[in-house]
C-alpha cells in the first residue's frame, strides 16, 4: 500500500465524511423513525460536516503551499476519491441507498457501525506505511474522530435493544 502525504490523507478523510454525511442525511428523511432517532442521526450528520471542517483545518501553511504548488491536485483528488469509494461506500448514492434500504433504525445503526468500522480499518491499514510523524499525527486525529462515532453508535444501539 502506498505511503500517503498529509494532503492525501486529509482528502481521503474528507471524501469519507461526505459519504457519511449523505448516509446520515438520507436516514434523517425517513418517515418511519421516531423523533429521538432522527435527532440522533441529525447529530451524526452534523458531526460529519464538523469532522470535514476539522480535517481540512489540519493542514498548516506548508501543507497548503504544497497543495497550491501541485498542478495536478484535481486529478490526484479524483484518484483518491476513487480509492475511498472502492473501499468504503461505492459513492454517495450507495451511502444513500444503505440508509433508505435499511429495514429499521437498528438496520441504519448497523450499517453506520459497519461504515465507521470500515473507515477505521482502512485508516489503520494505511497507517502502517506512513513514516512522516506529522502525517501520522494527522491520521491518528482522524482515527480518533471515527472511534468516537463507533462508540456513540454502539451506545445508541443498546437503547434500541
Amino acid at each position: 500500500m502506498a505511503a500517503y502525504s498529509i494532503n492525501e490523507i486529509i482528502e481521503m478523510a474528507v471524501q469519507i465524511e461526505r459519504n457519511g454525511y449523505a448516509f446520515y442525511h438520507a436516514a434523517t428523511k425517513r418517515k418511519d423513525l421516531d423523533a429521538k432517532s432522527v435527532e440522533f442521526l441529525a447529530f451524526l450528520r452534523d458531526q460529519e460536516l464538523s469532522h470535514e471542517k476539522t480535517f481540512l483545518n489540519l493542514r498548516d501553511d506548508a501543507d497548503m503551499q504544497n497543495l497550491e504548488l501541485s498542478q495536478d491536485w484535481e486529478l490526484v483528488a479524483s484518484y483518491l476519491k476513487t480509492i475511498v469509494e472502492g473501499r468504503i461506500f461505492n459513492d454517495e448514492d450507495s451511502a444513500i441507498n444503505k440508509a433508505t434500504a435499511a429495514k429499521d433504525m437498528l438496520g441504519i445503526v448497523d450499517n453506520a457501525i459497519a461504515f465507521e468500522k470500515d473507515t477505521l480499518l482502512y485508516f489503520h491499514a494505511i497507517s502502517d506505511n506512513i513514516k512522516n510523524p506529522k502525517a501520522l499525527i494527522t491520521l491518528r486525529r482522524i482515527i480518533n474522530e471515527e472511534v468516537s462515532h463507533v462508540l456513540r453508535l454502539n451506545d445508541f444501539k443498546k437503547t434500541l435493544a
